[in-house]
Protein backbone atom coordinates (compact mmCIF):
# COMPACT_ATOMS: atom_id res chain seq x y z
CA UNK A 1 0.00 0.00 0.00
CA UNK A 2 2.82 2.42 0.87
CA UNK A 3 4.44 2.00 -2.57
CA UNK A 4 1.15 2.59 -4.36
CA UNK A 5 0.44 5.65 -2.22
CA UNK A 6 3.89 7.02 -2.95
CA UNK A 7 3.35 6.41 -6.68
CA UNK A 8 -0.05 8.12 -6.48
CA UNK A 9 1.46 11.21 -4.83
CA UNK A 10 4.18 11.36 -7.43
CA UNK A 11 1.64 11.14 -10.26
CA UNK A 12 -0.36 13.98 -8.70
CA UNK A 13 2.80 16.09 -8.48
CA UNK A 14 3.69 15.39 -12.14
CA UNK A 15 0.17 16.27 -13.18
CA UNK A 16 0.46 19.60 -11.37
CA UNK A 17 3.84 20.33 -12.99
CA UNK A 18 2.36 19.45 -16.38
CA UNK A 19 -0.41 22.00 -15.83
CA UNK A 20 2.13 24.70 -14.95
CA UNK A 21 4.23 23.95 -18.04
CA UNK A 22 1.19 24.03 -20.32
CA UNK A 23 0.26 27.42 -18.86
CA UNK A 24 3.80 28.72 -19.46
CA UNK A 25 3.70 27.43 -23.02
CA UNK A 26 0.39 29.18 -23.67
CA UNK A 27 1.75 32.45 -22.26
CA UNK A 28 4.80 32.20 -24.54
CA UNK A 29 2.51 31.57 -27.51
CA UNK A 30 0.38 34.62 -26.69
CA UNK A 31 3.52 36.74 -26.25
CA UNK A 32 4.88 35.59 -29.63
CA UNK A 33 1.65 36.53 -31.39
CA UNK A 34 1.64 39.94 -29.75
CA UNK A 35 5.28 40.54 -30.67
CA UNK A 36 4.61 39.56 -34.29
CA UNK A 37 2.30 42.57 -34.64
CA UNK A 38 4.80 44.89 -32.94
CA UNK A 39 7.67 43.65 -35.10
CA UNK A 40 5.83 44.09 -38.39
CA UNK A 41 5.08 47.74 -37.59
CA UNK A 42 8.56 48.43 -36.23
CA UNK A 43 10.32 46.91 -39.22
CA UNK A 44 8.32 49.07 -41.61
CA UNK A 45 9.34 52.17 -39.63
CA UNK A 46 13.02 51.18 -39.55
CA UNK A 47 12.98 50.33 -43.26
CA UNK A 48 11.65 53.80 -44.08
CA UNK A 49 14.31 55.52 -41.97
CA UNK A 50 17.06 53.38 -43.50
CA UNK A 51 15.89 54.28 -47.01
CA UNK A 52 16.01 57.99 -46.12
CA UNK A 53 19.45 57.56 -44.54
CA UNK A 54 20.83 55.75 -47.59
CA UNK A 55 19.51 58.50 -49.87
CA UNK A 56 21.02 61.21 -47.67
CA UNK A 57 24.41 59.51 -47.21
CA UNK A 58 24.73 58.88 -50.95
CA UNK A 59 25.06 62.64 -51.45
CA UNK A 60 26.48 63.63 -48.05
CA UNK A 61 28.96 60.84 -47.18
CA UNK A 62 30.47 60.70 -43.72
CA UNK A 63 34.08 59.81 -43.01
CA UNK A 64 34.60 57.04 -40.45
CA UNK A 65 37.85 55.30 -39.59
CA UNK A 66 38.07 51.52 -39.22
CA UNK A 67 39.89 51.75 -35.88
CA UNK A 68 36.92 53.25 -33.99
CA UNK A 69 36.48 51.79 -30.53
CA UNK A 70 33.53 49.42 -30.38
CA UNK A 71 30.75 49.05 -27.84
CA UNK A 72 28.85 45.77 -28.15
CA UNK A 73 25.28 45.56 -26.85
CA UNK A 74 24.52 41.86 -26.18
CA UNK A 75 20.85 41.04 -25.66
CA UNK A 76 20.11 37.91 -23.65
CA UNK A 77 17.06 36.83 -21.67
CA UNK A 78 15.68 38.05 -18.38
CA UNK A 79 13.73 34.84 -17.73
CA UNK A 80 14.65 31.19 -17.97
CA UNK A 81 13.06 28.11 -19.54
CA UNK A 82 14.29 29.12 -23.01
CA UNK A 83 16.77 26.33 -23.75
CA UNK A 84 20.22 27.35 -24.95
CA UNK A 85 19.14 30.91 -25.84
CA UNK A 86 21.89 32.54 -23.77
CA UNK A 87 24.57 29.90 -24.31
CA UNK A 88 24.48 30.38 -28.09
CA UNK A 89 25.48 34.04 -27.62
CA UNK A 90 28.80 33.25 -25.97
CA UNK A 91 30.79 32.14 -29.02
CA UNK A 92 29.56 35.03 -31.24
CA UNK A 93 30.54 37.43 -28.44
CA UNK A 94 34.15 36.26 -28.66
CA UNK A 95 34.11 36.55 -32.45
CA UNK A 96 32.55 40.04 -32.43
CA UNK A 97 34.75 41.38 -29.62
CA UNK A 98 38.12 40.58 -31.22
CA UNK A 99 38.79 44.28 -31.75
CA UNK A 100 41.08 45.52 -28.98
CA UNK A 101 39.34 47.67 -26.39
CA UNK A 102 35.83 46.38 -27.15
CA UNK A 103 33.42 46.87 -24.26
CA UNK A 104 30.32 44.78 -23.63
CA UNK A 105 26.93 45.81 -22.25
CA UNK A 106 24.98 42.67 -21.37
CA UNK A 107 21.18 42.78 -21.17
CA UNK A 108 19.29 40.17 -19.14
CA UNK A 109 19.97 38.49 -15.82
CA UNK A 110 20.27 35.02 -17.35
CA UNK A 111 23.01 36.26 -19.68
CA UNK A 112 24.63 38.11 -16.78
CA UNK A 113 25.06 34.79 -14.96
CA UNK A 114 26.96 33.42 -17.97
CA UNK A 115 29.31 36.43 -18.24
CA UNK A 116 30.21 36.99 -14.60
CA UNK A 117 33.91 37.76 -14.27
CA UNK A 118 34.41 38.76 -17.92
CA UNK A 119 36.81 41.72 -17.92
CA UNK A 120 35.25 43.15 -21.08
CA UNK A 121 31.90 43.81 -19.38
CA UNK A 122 31.22 47.53 -18.95
CA UNK A 123 27.72 47.15 -17.48
CA UNK A 124 24.87 44.72 -16.87
CA UNK A 125 21.33 45.91 -17.61
CA UNK A 126 18.03 44.34 -16.55
CA UNK A 127 16.19 43.18 -19.66
CA UNK A 128 12.51 42.93 -20.60
CA UNK A 129 10.45 39.86 -19.83
CA UNK A 130 7.45 40.80 -21.99
CA UNK A 131 6.77 43.29 -24.76
CA UNK A 132 5.33 45.89 -22.36
CA UNK A 133 8.67 46.04 -20.52
CA UNK A 134 10.74 46.89 -23.61
CA UNK A 135 10.30 50.65 -23.18
CA UNK A 136 11.54 50.58 -19.57
CA UNK A 137 14.47 48.37 -20.57
CA UNK A 138 15.44 50.81 -23.34
CA UNK A 139 15.43 53.66 -20.83
CA UNK A 140 17.88 51.70 -18.68
CA UNK A 141 20.04 50.88 -21.71
CA UNK A 142 20.06 54.51 -22.85
CA UNK A 143 21.13 55.64 -19.37
CA UNK A 144 24.03 53.18 -19.32
CA UNK A 145 25.11 54.09 -22.85
CA UNK A 146 24.99 57.78 -21.95
CA UNK A 147 27.24 57.19 -18.95
CA UNK A 148 29.71 55.23 -21.09
CA UNK A 149 29.75 57.97 -23.73
CA UNK A 150 30.84 60.50 -21.11
CA UNK A 151 34.02 58.53 -20.45
CA UNK A 152 37.27 59.85 -21.97
CA UNK A 153 37.69 56.63 -23.97
CA UNK A 154 34.09 56.66 -25.28
CA UNK A 155 33.36 54.21 -28.11
CA UNK A 156 32.45 55.61 -31.54
CA UNK A 157 30.82 52.45 -32.90
CA UNK A 158 27.84 50.68 -31.34
CA UNK A 159 26.87 47.18 -32.50
CA UNK A 160 24.07 44.96 -31.26
CA UNK A 161 24.43 41.18 -30.89
CA UNK A 162 21.09 39.42 -30.62
CA UNK A 163 18.93 36.52 -31.79
CA UNK A 164 17.21 37.41 -35.06
CA UNK A 165 13.75 35.83 -35.16
CA UNK A 166 13.57 35.94 -38.99
CA UNK A 167 16.80 34.07 -39.75
CA UNK A 168 16.84 32.06 -36.52
CA UNK A 169 20.54 32.76 -35.93
CA UNK A 170 22.58 35.14 -33.80
CA UNK A 171 23.12 38.38 -35.71
CA UNK A 172 25.47 41.33 -35.22
CA UNK A 173 24.07 44.65 -36.39
CA UNK A 174 25.64 48.10 -36.57
CA UNK A 175 23.46 50.70 -34.86
CA UNK A 176 25.83 53.68 -34.78
CA UNK A 177 27.09 55.33 -36.87
CA UNK A 178 24.66 54.99 -39.76
CA UNK A 179 26.00 52.50 -42.29
CA UNK A 180 27.27 53.92 -45.57
CA UNK A 181 25.25 53.04 -48.69
CA UNK A 182 26.43 49.91 -50.47
CA UNK A 183 25.41 50.80 -54.04
CA UNK A 184 24.85 53.78 -56.27
CA UNK A 185 22.38 56.55 -55.33
CA UNK A 186 18.78 55.80 -56.14
CA UNK A 187 18.21 59.33 -57.39
CA UNK A 188 20.14 61.63 -59.69
CA UNK A 189 19.81 64.72 -57.48
CA UNK A 190 20.54 65.29 -53.81
CA UNK A 191 17.52 65.47 -51.48
CA UNK A 192 16.15 68.92 -50.62
CA UNK A 193 16.74 69.62 -46.93
CA UNK A 194 15.03 72.12 -44.65
CA UNK A 195 17.91 71.73 -42.20
CA UNK A 196 21.65 71.82 -42.57
CA UNK A 197 23.21 68.44 -43.45
CA UNK A 198 24.92 68.11 -40.04
CA UNK A 199 21.76 68.94 -38.10
CA UNK A 200 19.66 66.69 -40.32
CA UNK A 201 22.08 63.79 -39.82
CA UNK A 202 22.01 64.24 -36.04
CA UNK A 203 18.22 64.14 -35.88
CA UNK A 204 18.01 61.28 -38.38
CA UNK A 205 20.53 59.29 -36.34
CA UNK A 206 18.48 59.82 -33.17
CA UNK A 207 15.31 58.64 -34.91
CA UNK A 208 17.03 55.61 -36.39
CA UNK A 209 18.71 54.62 -33.13
CA UNK A 210 15.40 54.81 -31.23
CA UNK A 211 13.52 52.77 -33.86
CA UNK A 212 16.31 50.21 -34.44
CA UNK A 213 16.69 49.53 -30.72
CA UNK A 214 12.97 48.75 -30.48
CA UNK A 215 13.23 46.39 -33.44
CA UNK A 216 16.28 44.62 -32.00
CA UNK A 217 14.65 44.09 -28.60
CA UNK A 218 11.35 42.94 -30.10
CA UNK A 219 13.18 40.51 -32.41
CA UNK A 220 15.19 39.12 -29.49
CA UNK A 221 12.04 38.67 -27.39
CA UNK A 222 10.31 36.92 -30.28
CA UNK A 223 13.24 34.51 -30.70
CA UNK A 224 13.32 33.96 -26.93
CA UNK A 225 9.62 33.04 -26.80
CA UNK A 226 10.01 30.69 -29.76
CA UNK A 227 12.87 29.00 -27.92
CA UNK A 228 10.66 28.83 -24.84
CA UNK A 229 7.89 27.18 -26.85
CA UNK A 230 10.33 24.55 -28.15
CA UNK A 231 11.75 24.01 -24.66
CA UNK A 232 8.27 23.67 -23.11
CA UNK A 233 7.14 21.27 -25.85
CA UNK A 234 10.13 19.01 -25.21
CA UNK A 235 9.69 19.17 -21.44
CA UNK A 236 5.96 18.41 -21.66
CA UNK A 237 6.59 15.41 -23.93
CA UNK A 238 9.20 14.01 -21.53
CA UNK A 239 6.86 14.62 -18.61
CA UNK A 240 4.00 12.81 -20.34
CA UNK A 241 6.26 9.82 -21.06
CA UNK A 242 7.33 9.68 -17.42
CA UNK A 243 3.73 10.02 -16.30
CA UNK A 244 2.65 7.17 -18.59
CA UNK A 245 5.46 4.96 -17.24
CA UNK A 246 4.51 5.69 -13.64
CA UNK A 247 0.84 5.09 -14.36
CA UNK A 248 1.68 1.63 -15.72
CA UNK A 249 3.70 0.95 -12.60
CA UNK A 250 0.86 2.27 -10.44
CA UNK A 251 -1.65 -0.05 -12.16
CA UNK A 252 0.70 -3.01 -11.70
CA UNK A 253 1.01 -2.27 -7.97
CA UNK A 254 -2.75 -1.92 -7.68
CA UNK A 255 -3.22 -5.25 -9.45
CA UNK A 256 -0.76 -6.91 -7.04
CA UNK A 257 -2.72 -5.54 -4.09
CA UNK A 258 -6.00 -6.83 -5.52
CA UNK A 259 -4.48 -10.29 -5.99
CA UNK A 260 -3.21 -10.27 -2.39
CA UNK A 261 -6.66 -9.24 -1.13
CA UNK A 262 -8.33 -12.08 -3.09
CA UNK A 263 -5.82 -14.59 -1.68
CA UNK A 264 -6.52 -13.38 1.88
CA UNK A 265 -10.29 -13.67 1.32
CA UNK A 266 -9.92 -17.21 -0.05
CA UNK A 267 -7.69 -18.28 2.84
CA UNK A 268 -10.15 -16.78 5.31
CA UNK A 269 -13.04 -18.63 3.66
CA UNK A 270 -11.15 -21.95 3.86
CA UNK A 271 -10.37 -21.34 7.52
CA UNK A 272 -14.00 -20.65 8.32
CA UNK A 273 -15.19 -23.73 6.45
CA UNK A 274 -12.84 -25.96 8.43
Amino acid sequence: MSKRREMQNRLAMLDEIDGIMVAMKNLALLEARKLAAFLATQRRAVSGIEAAAQDFLSFYPQQHTDDMQQLLLVIGSERGFCGDFNETLLEPIDAAAQREGTLLVAVGRRLEAKLQGDARIAAFVEGPGVAEEVQAALVRVAKVLGELQRRPEAASRLNALYHDDESGVVRIRQLLPLAAPAGKPGYSHAPLLNLGPAQFLTQLTDQYFYAALHEVFYASLMAENRKRLEHMDGAIRRLEKEEARLRLRYNALRQEEIIEEIEIIMLSAEALSE
